[in-house]
């Protein structure tokens, strides 16, 4: 009697665990899939915000151009034209970042990066371990007393 008992409760217990690493292992699915659609959607802000930036940016280039122009004509001084030179690069740069392929460039220096150069990632001390973090915690707290 206690044997059948027993039978039925482990494989209770069983299904029990299996049912318990599939439900642990949809919800890292889960979680892994809302962290990338999160990423996702920051990154999307961000092109969104330079192409906005672009537009303000291009507005005010195309009159400082327009302008300095006008003065170093104007004027017959050249070194007026002098400020279209840096604010030709940040637009060049917005540019690029809002609809060109920095983006694509940036993805392939950083898979390059965690392929051959992985050392540069590495954190001080190593990686934080249990035993770190609880020695810190020991060190700040005024309430734990040790036995």
């Amino acid at each position: 009697m206690g044997f059948i008992f027993s039978k039925s409760m482990n494989e209770n217990m069983k299904s029990q665990q299996e049912f318990m690493l599939m439900n642990s292992r949809l919800q890292l699915e889960r979680q892994l899939l809302m962290q990338n659609q999160m990423r996702e959607r920051q990154m999307a802000m961000q092109i969104a915000w330079t192409r906005e930036f672009l537009k303000y940016f291009g507005v005010f280039f195309g009159i400082a151009a327009v302008g300095l122009t006008a003065g170093a004509i104007k004027n017959k001084k050249p070194r007026l034209f002098l400020p279209m030179i840096p604010l030709s690069f940040i637009l060049a740069y917005q540019y690029d970042m809002g609809y060109g392929t920095l983006l694509q460039r940036m993805k392939g220096e950083a898979e390059n990066i965690l392929d051959t150069e992985n050392t540069l990632l590495e954190m001080p001390k190593g990686a934080l371990t249990f035993e770190s973090i609880e020695k810190a915690r020991r060190a700040q707290s005024r309430f734990f007393i040790e036995k």
